[in-house]
């Protein structure tokens, strides 16, 4: 009976003990990041900017009621995103299994001896088993907020994947819409070749022209009939593309539309140190930061002995389960050097999270920057291009009717009509790299599509 009441009084004592040991907050296991934050400018380097704050949902500013569909048909049914929700599972399920570790452990056991009157097995020797390490120094808690820490960041994965399908839906989109409108535009120079074809063969019947004419347009011609076959395969393997991406059979089912979403107004952007906090990138580098760091400290509490506490009774005599109070301890004393390694690696992943959380920091910025930087200048590529194409289109309306009266050749009317054809396209190029890139800065300034 002494033995059970020192015991019970070596446990008192350790659970005093448990209350004096450290518990870090998430600002001290992420003060690694620190250094990055503070170099943080208060500005974008780029043009001047509406620095307000920055807008969610912005898909629904394409005023696209197709885009919008196939957004939410691509967060229902992507294989991808699913993968990720289920490693978010994963994660959830490893945490609390590391938390579990701070709980006691109840077993039953027993053995099968004889048989009863009935020929079934009788049980013997059943009984109740616990056992429960008492986390003295914080060990395990450690452990559990790293896998606590782990799991956050899992999470933040799966939500910057949420947005970034969104974004590759809407880009996809864009694409397909562009070469549906492109391949009108080259079905329409086919005709007007066409109708040149067929007045040129008149024309050579009848002795005006020569035969070099004649093939010249011809040329021109089945130039631009495989230049919309072209674009035949190049609108199938988008609509294929944007097919799978949304969860479907790429059966080439899905239609585009002729035309493009005109240029958005500028938007917010907010400033730098905002995007630490809004990024799920970045939440979680941050988060796998905070996971290294208790980590770190859970290692270098392997040094300290470990205390355990056990108890077992019949199931007829659960009375007696403080009566067989057994208690262990372990004090790590030599190793061979393990728990030094295991330090040492722990270290080492806690100083990769915070250069990878610095790298995806500075590549976040990156981002931002190069769309500010495009939202201007392809704003400027559309407005000389459109003039480009202007033009182009008015020298060839001369030049054809230069043409109708001599004062040119062939060649030259189909190199004015190739010129007017190059600066369309171009154009069309442009327009969706400006939604392209507008779509971009909503992802990398870390607005929500929701």
């Amino acid at each position: 009976m002494r033995t059970n009441k020192i015991l019970l009084l070596s446990v008192a004592a350790l659970l005093i003990l448990c209350g004096c040991k450290r518990n870090y907050s998430h600002t001290e296991a992420t003060a690694g990041t620190n250094g990055t934050k503070t170099a943080t400018p208060e500005k974008w380097a780029g043009t001047a900017v509406d620095s307000g704050t920055i807008k969610d949902g912005w898909i629904h500013d394409f005023n696209d009621a197709r885009l919008d569909a196939l957004v939410s048909e691509a967060m229902k049914n992507n294989p991808d995103l699913q993968a990720s929700a289920a490693k978010v599972d994963q994660a959830n399920a490893l945490a609390k299994q590391a938390g579990a570790a701070l709980l006691p452990t109840v077993g039953l056991g027993g053995q099968l001896a004889g048989t009863t009157a009935g020929g079934t097995a009788r049980p013997q020797g059943a009984g109740l088993g616990i056992s429960w390490e008492a986390d003295v120094w914080g060990r395990l808690g450690q452990g559990e907020r790293s896998a606590e820490e782990s799991a956050k960041a899992v999470q933040a994965d799966y939500e910057f994947a949420r947005q970034s399908l969104a974004a590759a839906t809407a880009r996809n989109w864009f694409l397909l819409n562009e070469i549906e409108v492109q391949q009108d535009f080259l079905k329409s120079i086919v005709d007007i070749l066409e109708k040149m074809n067929s007045i040129e063969e008149r024309k050579q019947k009848i002795g005006k022209i020569s035969m070099l004419e004649v093939n010249q347009i011809r040329a021109q011609l089945a130039s631009a009939r495989d230049a919309v076959t072209q674009a035949e395969l190049a609108k199938q393997e988008a609509a294929r593309s944007l097919e799978t991406l949304i969860g479907r059979y790429p059966s080439n089912k899905l239609t585009g539309q002729d035309k493009l979403i005109a240029a958005l107004p500028a938007i917010p952007v907010g400033q730098p140190s905002s995007i630490l906090e809004r990024r799920p990138d970045l939440i979680a580098a941050e988060d796998r930061v905070a996971a290294a760091f208790y980590a770190e400290k859970g290692a270098e509490l392997l040094h300290l002995p470990r205390f355990t506490f056990g108890s077992g009774a019949g199931i007829n005599a659960l009375g007696d389960a403080i009566a067989g109070l057994t208690a262990g301890l372990f004090a790590p004393l030599y190793t061979g050097g393990e728990i030094e390694a295991e330090v040492e690696q722990a270290t080492a992943v806690q100083k990769e999270a915070i250069a990878n959380y610095a790298s995806t920091a500075l590549n976040a910025f990156k981002e931002v920057e190069n769309g500010l930087a495009g939202e201007k200048l392809l704003k400027e590529r559309e407005k000389y291009m459109s003039q480009a194409a202007a033009e182009n289109k008015k020298t060839f309306e001369l030049a054809q009717i230069q043409y109708k009266v001599g004062k040119i050749d062939l060649f030259e009317l189909l190199s004015h009509q190739t010129k007017w054809i190059g600066s369309e396209m171009s154009l069309l190029d442009v327009r969706r790299e400006r939604l392209d890139n507008r779509v971009n800065l909503h992802l990398a300034l870390g607005g929500s599509f929701e």
